[in-house]
């Protein structure tokens, strides 16, 4: 399972722990923000904290935290790959 890490959007930092199934737990100033999940290539959900299920309204700064995902992901996902 891939290690945690942190990406930063503008001034803001974040803490990005993978959950698996493209599942991750953002923290967001040391405390814990929000759970997100990749719907599709373009879109990225909100997990509601009490039933863990999907909120299916599109929200620009989970768009955003899973678009810097993303850009860190790829390259450590590929050696996995290779490796298999």
């Amino acid at each position: 399972m891939q290690e945690p890490f942190d990406i930063e959007i503008g001034t803001i930092n974040y803490s990005v722990f993978p959950e698996g199934n493209d599942s991750y737990t953002i923290f967001k100033d040391g405390k814990e923000y929000t759970q997100i999940q990749k719907d599709t290539s373009a879109i990225w959900l909100k997990m509601d904290y009490k039933t863990e299920l999907p909120i299916f309204e599109e929200d620009e700064e989970v768009n955003a935290i899973g678009k810097a995902i993303e850009s860190y992901v790829p390259e450590e996902e590929d050696e996995e790959d290779e490796e298999l």
